[in-house]
């Protein structure tokens, strides 16, 4: 009777400092829970890949991004493009004419022209003019700007659009949109450089979370195996029932068929992680050996630094510049089309061409030619297409910064709750050990059976499974944010990729 109530004593005693190790403090996010295997050798550890290092690979090697920066030589392409419609022209016209005058018909008939050379110069302002000297073939008159005997002339004349045309014209329009390229090139490039940095922090912590998710499965499948030869050599020897060595082998059947579904999602984020990192034009996919650690938690942002991110995503992210220069390139269509709707009046001043000037004299002409249309629904069209197109953008400008605040609050919102998750699942975590320990406890005593061990290990596997989860989701959250306040649009990664030997398959 004595030793029944040390054995009940002692039995008390080891559920009390279980339930005790219960309610102690979390462990830490920055390391995963379980035991800690120690290598017995002193070589130095394989570098972790971080994820610095991994939006450093993506911004040095990603083809995406080096397609992006493609937009930037498209840019200057079309500025160089536009620029050639103002490029000034060497001519050199030579034209002879061979008639008979009808005024002095005896004279009988004549062979006279003239050869041009002249460089023919147009602004962007829609002025034309030309410059250069005429030689004279033959006999002919020339009246105004002569020299060398009357045998050459000045050649100098212009074309000036006063009303339709003038600084607002289609050639100086392309000019304008040319010179919008290089920014929208380099807001392509943020753009797309936001997008994969997300993604590539995305399966980042995906990848990590499940080399995580299959160390739990690995240490599971070892406990069960080791008790399973211990049940299955008392089963021989009589000690213990040989139903319960079937129990023990099915679980580790069980536990070996999680596993392999483990490693199956292991392969699978490491395949979607290698897309991000490009090596020698080839995907290379990261080794099991670098899996990091989850790091420690950092402190929520404060609301006046949220309230400033949110000032400066309104401006940083690539999605509102993106609608700046739309908007920017739509104004110049509706400038061009109001301008259509004036009348025209042109002054031309110019040297003579037409042949009976070689009669009179090779002297210069001038003339001013006004235009009124009538209805103008050409010109009245596009002014309504393009002014539409403006309100338009207008209210997409208002949504898309309403859309940044709202990504924002959303990202802070992740944060915050991936923290409480956290703090509850450690918590869940501790709790399911203590069972786990307990009914070990219960077992070696007799007390229990290997159903009920098994069934605490499996709830143990499966918190620390929501556990991991909830890191990885605190770590993807922290990225969302980083994407939502456009902090990669605006400076690229900063640390350097260590070089590795990927692994061979």
């Amino acid at each position: 009777m004595l030793r029944l109530c040390r054995y009940h004593l002692v039995t008390v005693g080891f559920l009390l400092s279980l339930l005790g190790a219960a309610f102690a403090a979390p462990p830490e996010a920055g390391k995963q829970p379980g035991p800690q295997t120690v290598s017995p050798k002193t070589a130095l550890p394989p570098i972790p890949l971080s994820l610095d290092e991994v939006l450093a690979w993506v911004d040095r090697t990603h083809p995406l991004l080096q397609g992006a920066g493609t937009d930037k030589v498209v840019a200057r392409g079309r500025l160089l493009k536009a620029l050639g419609a103002f490029e000034p022209s060497l001519v050199n016209d030579m034209e002879i004419e061979r008639f008979i005058p009808q005024v002095n018909p005896q004279k009988g008939s004549q062979t006279v022209g003239f050869n041009d050379t002249f460089l023919d110069m147009r602004s962007p302002s829609g002025i034309r003019g030309i410059a250069g000297v005429r030689e004279v073939i033959g006999t002919a008159s020339i009246p105004d700007l002569g020299f060398a005997n009357n045998s050459r002339q000045v050649l100098l004349g212009a074309f000036i659009p006063l009303l339709k045309g003038l600084m607002v014209n289609p050639e100086n329009a392309e000019l304008q949109r040319s010179g919008l390229a290089d920014p929208r090139a380099d807001i392509q490039i943020a753009k797309t450089r936001q997008d994969l940095f997300l993604g590539g922090a995305t399966q980042y912590w995906d990848w990590v979370a499940a080399w995580k998710q299959a160390d739990v499965h690995r240490r599971a499948l070892k406990v069960a195996e080791d008790r399973f030869k211990q049940i299955e050599q008392r089963a021989k020897a009589g000690a213990a029932a040989p139903l319960d060595a079937v129990e023990a082998n099915q679980e580790v059947q069980r536990r070996k068929e999680a596993l392999v579904a483990a490693t199956r999602v292991v392969e699978q984020e490491q395949y979607k992680l290698s897309m991000y990192l490009w090596e020698k034009d080839a995907p290379a996919a990261p080794g099991g050996e670098r899996v990091p650690d989850f790091p420690k938690q950092i402190s929520l942002p404060q609301p006046e630094a949220v309230r400033a991110d949110k000032v400066n995503a309104r401006t940083a992210r690539p999605e509102v510049r993106e609608i700046d220069i739309e908007a920017r390139l739509n104004n110049i269509d509706l400038e061009l089309a109001k301008n259509n709707l004036l009348p025209s009046l042109d002054l031309e001043a110019a040297p003579a061409r037409n042949p009976a000037n070689f009669v009179l004299g090779l002297g210069y002409r001038f003339g001013a030619e006004f235009r009124v249309p009538f209805l103008q629904r050409h010109a009245t069209g596009e002014v309504l297409e393009a002014q539409g197109k403006a309100d338009r953008f207008v209210l997409i400008q208002k949504f898309r910064e309403q859309q940044v605040i709202v990504d924002v609050d959303n990202a802070v919102s992740a944060i915050e709750r991936a923290k409480e998750r956290i703090a509850a699942a450690a918590q869940s975590l501790q709790l399911a050990r203590t069972l786990e320990e307990g009914e070990r406890f219960r077992f070696s005593l007799g007390a229990t059976s290997v159903l009920f061990v098994n069934l605490r290990e499996r709830n143990s596997v499966d918190t620390e499974g929501q556990y991991i989860r909830a890191l990885a989701d605190y770590q993807k959250a922290l990225a969302l944010y980083q994407w939502a306040i456009g902090a990669w649009a605006k400076t690229p990664a900063s640390a350097m990729p260590v070089s590795y030997r990927p692994i061979v398959k």
